[in-house]
C-alpha cells in the first residue's frame, strides 16, 4: 500500500496520484506539483489515503508544496491573462484567414508555454500562426486540435435531462458509445432523441448498458412464443426490462385470445437465436452507415 492524494488540474478530468511527501494536506487544498507538462497547479479532491500499489502509475511523483497565497496569485494571473491570449489568438486567425474555431486558451503555471485549442474539419497549417503568437506571447505556443466531444467538455453545457453535462462535472474520460447501446435498452433509435448537445450520442447510454445486457438476457424478445406457468401458451406482445414483466397474447380453451402480463420467472421460451441476434446487429450496421453517408455520423469518437 503507497500513501497518496488525489489531484485534479483546472482542464483535466483526470484524477492524479501523488506522494504526500509529509506535508499535512487534506480535500480542498491547493498544491503545486511537477507533471508532464511542467510545474502545475491544483486542487486535492480526494485526501491522503492508502491504496494499492498496482493503482499507482510508476514513478509516483512527491508534491512540491502547499500552494502559498503567491502561487493563489499567479493562478489568478494566470487566469486573467487567457482571456487576453484567447482575443489576440483570435485576431491572428482571422489575420490568416485559418478554418479553425478556438475553444479555450490556457497558461501553464510557470508560463513556459501558452496552450490554444480548438476545432476543425480537417488538417490546419497553422506554422505562420504559431509564430505570429510567439512573437506577441515571447514563449513556447502550443496549438493543440481536439474533438467535438472534448469542447464540449471545455465549454459545458445543461443535457436534456436539465443537469450540467457529465463530462464538463464529473467523467474524466469518455467511453466508446455506440447505437447498439440505445437498442439494447430499448431508445429510439432516431439520432436528435438520443444525442448530447456535442452532437454524438449521449455519453450516459453507457451508464446503464451491462445493467440491460444482463436483464434482457432474462427476457424473451417481442413475437417469441412461449408457454407460461399455468399451462397456456401465446405470442409476447411487449416486455418490461427493469420491472421483468412479460406481456403475452394466450390463446385460452374456447379460442379467445387474451393479453395477460407475467414475470420473466413464470414463462419458458428458446433464448435468442443466432440468426436474429446476426439479424439485429446487421441493422444497426446499415443504420450508422446511413448516418455516415448523410454526414452525422453518431460512431465512437476519435
Amino acid at each position: 500500500m503507497v500513501n497518496v492524494i488525489g489531484v485534479r488540474f483546472r482542464r483535466a478530468g483526470k484524477i492524479y496520484f501523488f506522494d504526500p511527501a509529509g506535508y499535512e494536506i487534506k480535500q480542498g487544498d491547493n498544491v503545486i506539483v511537477e507533471t508532464a507538462r511542467g510545474v502545475e497547479y491544483g486542487k486535492v479532491v480526494i485526501g491522503p489515503r492508502d491504496v494499492e500499489e498496482n493503482r499507482i502509475i510508476q514513478p509516483l511523483k512527491p508534491v512540491i508544496r502547499t500552494a502559498t497565497s503567491e502561487d493563489d496569485e499567479i493562478e489568478s494571473r494566470n487566469k486573467a491573462k487567457e482571456k487576453d491570449a484567447f482575443n489576440i489568438c483570435l485576431e491572428k486567425i482571422q489575420k490568416h484567414a485559418l478554418e479553425m474555431k478556438l475553444i479555450d486558451s490556457e497558461y501553464t503555471f510557470d508560463n513556459n508555454k501558452v496552450l490554444f485549442y480548438f476545432t476543425a474539419d480537417g488538417r490546419i497549417d497553422f506554422r505562420e500562426l504559431v509564430k505570429d503568437l510567439a512573437s506577441v506571447f515571447k514563449t513556447r505556443i502550443e496549438l493543440r486540435q481536439i474533438g467535438v466531444r472534448d469542447e464540449t467538455k471545455v465549454v459545458g453545457g445543461i443535457g436534456i435531462c436539465g443537469r450540467p453535462l457529465c463530462c464538463h462535472t464529473h467523467l474524466s474520460e469518455f467511453a466508446p458509445v455506440s447505437i447498439k447501446m440505445a437498442k439494447e435498452q430499448n431508445l429510439s433509435l432516431n439520432p436528435t432523441k438520443i444525442s448530447g448537445v456535442c452532437g454524438r450520442l449521449m455519453c450516459c447510454l453507457k451508464n446503464e448498458e451491462e445493467a440491460y445486457e444482463e436483464l434482457n438476457s432474462t427476457l424473451p424478445n417481442v413475437g417469441d412464443f412461449v408457454t407460461t406457468n399455468d399451462g397456456l401458451k401465446g405470442e409476447v406482445q411487449s416486455v418490461t426490462v427493469l420491472k421483468q414483466l412479460v406481456k403475452v397474447i394466450v390463446t385460452l380453451e374456447n379460442d379467445e385470445k387474451e393479453v395477460r402480463e407475467y414475470k420473466t420467472t413464470d414463462l419458458k421460451f428458446k433464448p435468442r437465436k443466432r440468426k436474429e441476434k446476426i439479424a439485429i446487429d446487421d441493422e444497426l450496421r446499415a443504420l450508422e452507415m446511413l448516418e455516415m453517408k448523410e454526414g452525422k455520423s453518431h460512431l465512437d469518437d476519435e
